[in-house]
């Protein structure tokens, strides 16, 4: 295959080094060789961004549809092709990859869509004989950054609408899966865009996302990471004005009640808390349970959990797959130590796995006899490791939910309505989930949450036109 350049201004790039793209399922398996971009490569995309942005923000609405569906249409062609690759190199089994690839496709084509609805306002102004329009311009340049573990889901819903709004773009991807980056930038450079409009520039977060936070003429930063990070990021951005939008971590709460069904309630927590091998900002990491069903719960849950396949992200029948690599697998290990250090009980799971080939192989974890204020409680594992805490009715149940740092998604499994609707009311995240596993959501309305997990405007469906677009208002006296 050789080396997957950088694309920048239109032409595939060699970068300052290379990296391989090694498959967590098999240490053997290199998935690719990709380049490095470095800060000047990233000095070179903006210029060419800010080459291509007279030309594109002023591009119609049909110029933007037609390279938006384009782009659309050949992922959602290509998408058991493409949930191959994002299963190679980042370890989601492949039926989770092939609808990763679907989502994405899904995702183009609704902001295609988008492209055709920008709409603005006129009024009446309180001068007579004076007219007043409100319309919705690109911000510019969009810095985009994004995390491992959605490697195709992820950068389309930041790419598409940038794009569709008339934005141009320079994408870091994460460094860990850059394949499914590289292969969302090819189909783009055959889409019609114009040269500059869409840049990709691989490589380090300290190197290349460092320079993209820190170039003034890129007007907003969109990033998806870790809270540190974010942090920085939005203290970067703050520093010179630029506009910021964070998705951060997730401690979300599934509150399961006494009046819950059984098998509803250990679908969505097992779903929710382990599935993508627990490697989503949207897992089910508490599992907030009333006495009089914890016991039945917690039994069914471990029953559940001895039955899952983990294995092999491409073999036929898998549950789930590795741990992503070996950093990430070290901290989930830590985490399980500190959990029984702090008198957790290990319900069941948490050893490392061997398979018939080398992988990051971890049982999925259940801690039960936890307390709130435990680490594991309180900080972001970001692996196959869910807790229990034992309440005594509804109302220490949500209070326990709201008790955390975070507030992306939150779930509640209950039959009754008033419990429904008094959590869908008082759940302090963003997305609350009624019977559901508190991971997955639809992509054309609100993706975000409050307090630590997310700041800026919302992402996808009509809101993500908040981040991507400046408001602009006119009067004119004709």
């Amino acid at each position: 295959m050789g080396v997957q350049q950088n694309y920048i201004g239109g032409e595939w790039v060699d970068g300052a080094a290379e990296r391989d793209n090694i498959n967590p399922s098999d240490l053997a398996d290199v998935v690719g060789t990709y380049a490095q971009a470095d800060a000047a490569a990233v000095a070179r995309a903006v210029d060419a961004a800010k080459a291509a942005a007279p030309g594109w923000n002023r591009s119609t609405p049909q110029q933007r549809y037609d390279v938006l569906e384009f782009v659309g249409n050949e992922i959602m062609a290509r998408r058991e092709e493409l949930g191959r690759l994002l299963s190679r190199e980042e370890g989601k089994t492949l039926p989770e990859g092939i609808g990763e690839a679907t989502r994405a496709a899904q995702i183009f084509k609704f902001f295609a869509g988008e492209a055709l609805r920008i709409q603005g306002e006129k009024v009446q102004s309180v001068r007579p004989g004076v007219d007043v329009e409100i319309t919705r311009e690109p911000v510019g340049i969009v810095g985009i950054i994004t995390p491992w573990n959605f490697p195709i889901a992820i950068p389309a819903w930041k790419i598409a609408p940038a794009l569709a709004y008339g934005n141009c773009v320079v994408f870091k991807p994460a460094d860990l899966v850059p394949g499914c980056a590289w292969a969302i930038a090819e189909i783009l450079s055959r889409s019609g865009l114009p040269a500059g409009a869409f840049n990709l520039v691989m490589g380090r977060g300290s190197v290349v996302g460092e320079a993209i936070l820190t170039n003034q003429a890129i007007g907003a930063v969109s990033f998806t990471g870790s809270v540190d990070t974010g942090k920085h990021v939005a203290a970067t951005c703050a520093a010179r004005l630029a506009k910021v939008q964070l998705e951060m971590g997730g401690k979300n709460p599934m509150v399961v009640l006494d009046d819950a069904d059984l098998d509803v309630a250990v679908g969505a927590a097992v779903n929710g808390a382990f599935f993508s091998t627990g490697q989503r900002c949207t897992a089910s990491s508490r599992l907030v349970v009333t006495e009089g069903i914890h016991d039945r719960f917690v039994d069914a849950m471990v029953a559940k959990i001895k039955s899952l396949k983990i294995d092999d992200a491409l073999e036929a029948g898998t549950d789930i797959g590795p741990v992503v690599d070996e950093s990430q697998l070290a901290q989930d290990m830590k985490y399980l130590e500190i959990g029984q250090s702090e008198g957790a009980k290990l319900a069941f799971g948490g050893e490392r796995l061997n398979r018939s080939k080398e992988g990051f192989y971890l049982q999925p974890a259940l801690f039960t006899e936890t307390s709130n204020a435990m680490r594991i409680n309180r900080e972001e594992i970001f692996g196959p490791v869910a807790t229990v805490i034992r309440v005594k009715d509804y109302d220490e149940a949500l209070a326990v939910a709201n008790d955390t740092a975070f507030g992306l998604s939150a779930g509640i499994c209950t039959t009754s309505l008033k419990h429904a609707s008094n959590f869908k009311r008082n759940a302090e995240a963003g997305m609350v989930m009624v019977n559901l596993p508190t991971a997955g959501v639809d992509y054309h309305v609100p993706f975000g949450g409050r307090k630590g997990s997310s700041y800026g405007p919302r992402e996808q469906g009509r809101y993500a036109a908040e981040f991507y677009t400046t408001v602009k208002t006119a009067y004119t006296l004709p």
